[in-house]
């Protein structure tokens, strides 16, 4: 993994959403400040910049712990925030992320494990381990260039996949620590990216009809309740620090109402990209068929960097909105109503091939890993566990979400890369065992 991920071309430290953590690592590291990034109203290479609340502060965080330990990795985050400053030539700088690019693939292998340990959990078979271990390994490679930039893709999968072991641990054991626990690491995951936030509902949902069908051990309501009282202490203590520092009591500002502006240059869609939108966003088919690297035919609005694509009409029209009121979130209510009413049902209608699109995490390994996780959660209904779909769940709430509030790119789904590593190697297990596969259920254990 480490492999693959450092050999992929280095340009830049302004490449792709790269300034956003770069510049935030680097005001934490200059003046310990958790600022807005490239969003502050200052030069921050002349003074400290105000705090911030637009980003989550996990990932920052930790390029600013890497900036510490590495000199010749913050003299390049110096250069790069110079420069995107207009202080500097861009070219000058040392495009050196080397010590991130590693960190990311240490992610990942955590993340591999995690995997590996849950489909064993759940199905309690030992060869589970390896199958999923090498599936997943396989789809994060199809998918490593995504993890050679300083972005937060790595720790998002990390944190998640852990979660999700954790959650199942909790479910099949139903001990309250493990409930703690698995609150505690959602806590940080949404300060990683707050869209997680509406895992929290989910979760607790999944948690009760697990308990509910008496498929986990019955203590009442308090393991549930310490799940969501230990995640809300991780998101309390953040609230209470922007409430001290910016002046303002939430979680998050204009990054929900920004989302949301740049989803919905999407609602133009034709009826031609609707319907060439399923064979464009199937892996190598919609490579072989059209131009996805440099989208020069039909489907062009569907590549982020070329001119008029959704992506930056999107951006366009929230850049436009910032430079006439300054601030989006007193604004977005009224962008909402104005763009539901009488739209509403076109909105839900482009989320269809948005979802399919993004559904296609590992990219050719999912041409394999879905239809087999399809068949899994079949048989796990037939024979009336539902463990595996319960630990699915989530990862799909995640996909419509990003399908109705945010855009079709994969890397914002990555997490079903477990879910569908699981479910593919319960299938492979039982063929290599040369039998069909009785989906056995252990007795939850105390």
């Amino acid at each position: 993994m480490a492999a693959m991920i450092v050999s992929k071309p280095t340009r830049n430290l302004q490449d792709f959403d790269q300034p956003f953590y770069v510049t935030l690592g680097y005001d934490l590291d200059h003046y310990g400040i958790f600022s807005n990034g490239p969003f502050s109203s200052v030069d921050d290479t002349l003074q400290a910049p105000p705090p911030g609340m637009f980003f989550g502060p996990v990932y920052p965080f930790l390029v600013a712990v890497v900036m510490k330990i590495d000199p010749r990795f913050a003299a390049a985050v110096d250069c790069s925030v110079a420069a995107n400053r207009g202080h500097r030539d861009i070219a000058s700088c040392d495009p050196y992320d080397l010590p991130m690019r590693l960190f990311n693939a240490i992610l990942l292998a955590i993340a591999t494990v995690a995997i590996a340990c849950t489909g064993e959990l759940i199905f309690r078979r030992r060869a589970i381990f390896w199958v999923t271990g090498a599936g997943t390994l396989i789809a994060l490679v199809c998918e490593s260039s995504a993890f050679s930039y300083i972005m937060t893709e790595s720790t998002i999968f990390a944190l998640y996949s852990l979660l999700m072991l954790v959650m199942v641990l909790a479910w099949r054991t139903g001990r309250t620590r493990d409930f703690v626990f698995a609150g505690l690491l959602l806590g940080v995951l949404s300060l990683t990216k707050p869209s997680y936030l509406v895992l929290f509902p989910v979760l607790a949902v999944v948690s009760l009809f697990y308990r509910r069908w008496g498929h986990g051990r019955r203590r009442g309501g308090r393991p549930i309740v310490a799940f969501s009282l230990a995640f809300l202490a991780v998101i309390g203590a953040w609230v209470g620090r922007n409430a001290l520092s910016v002046g303002k009591f939430g979680f998050t500002e204009e990054y929900g109402a920004a989302v949301l502006i740049e989803r919905f240059a999407y609602n133009d869609m034709t009826a031609r990209e609707f319907f060439q939108a399923f064979p464009y966003c199937t892996p190598g088919f919609g490579d072989a068929v059209f131009d996805i690297i440099y989208g020069t035919d039909s489907m062009h609005r569907f590549t982020y960097h070329t001119a008029g694509s959704f992506f930056h009409v999107g951006r366009d029209r929230r850049d436009a909105l910032v430079a006439q009121y300054g601030r989006l979130d007193p604004l977005i209510s009224g962008i909402i109503r104005d763009e539901m009413r009488g739209g509403w049902w076109r909105h839900l209608l482009v989320s269809v091939p948005l979802a399919w699109c993004g559904l296609w995490a590992g990219w050719l390994a999912s041409l394999v890993l879905v239809p087999l996780f399809a068949l899994a959660c079949w048989r796990s209904v037939r024979a009336r566990r539902p463990l595996l779909i319960l630990y699915a769940v989530p990862a799909v709430a995640m996909l419509g979400l990003d399908a109705l509030i945010g855009n079709h790119y994969t890397r914002y789904n990555l997490i079903l890369i477990g879910p569908y590593a699981v479910g593919a190697a319960a299938i492979i297990a039982s063929w290599l065992a040369g039998r069909h596969w009785r989906w056995r259920f252990p007795a939850p254990s105390s």
